[in-house]
């Protein structure tokens, strides 16, 4: 199941395993004086870069405005394990386990993306803010983006971690 708090002591949960890459990239982006964390609070709204880390690894990184739970969507993957980052801003990531759900966008290999209906079943919800991590693995169907209170604008960055 998903795990998620502040990046320094989900980096202690999980020190010497295979997010070592995506926790060095992370330590950069809170870097106020790298070009990590530069690049990425330059980036306009409705940006979506890509970034590669190493050989298997790379991030997403993103700068968009959180909406209405009624326009979000579940999502999970197969090849990659999210490792989300807030920034700046705050938003609600709902997670329930895929199982429970209904697809509703077949496996794309190409995006690594599975699309699923609405939950009828109870889901978690989890708030991040700025400085919170939240990693999510395959089976972790996770609904990201939707706002708190308000719409509100949130830089993120998504490190892909090869399964």
């Amino acid at each position: 199941m998903a795990i998620f708090g502040i990046l320094e002591v989900v980096k202690e949960q999980l020190s010497d395993s295979k997010f070592k890459q995506a926790f060095d990239y992370l330590e950069q982006v809170i870097d106020t004086q790298s070009k990590e964390n530069k690049r990425l609070l330059s980036l306009p709204l409705d940006a979506f870069e890509k970034v590669d880390i190493d050989n298997h690894d790379f991030a997403l990184e993103q700068v968009y405005n959180t909406k209405d739970r009624d326009n979000c969507f579940f999502e999970s993957h197969k090849q990659y394990i999210d490792v989300q980052f807030i920034l700046e801003g705050q938003e609600i990531i709902e997670v329930v386990n895929s199982s429970n759900l209904i697809i509703s966008q077949p496996y794309s290999e190409e995006m690594d993306l599975i699309k699923y209906h609405d939950a009828n079943t109870t889901v978690s919800p989890i708030v991040l803010q700025q400085g919170d991590v939240a990693i999510f693995f395959p089976k972790d169907a996770h609904m990201p983006c939707v706002k708190l209170d308000s719409c509100s604008k949130v830089v993120k960055t998504v490190v892909k971690v090869k399964v």
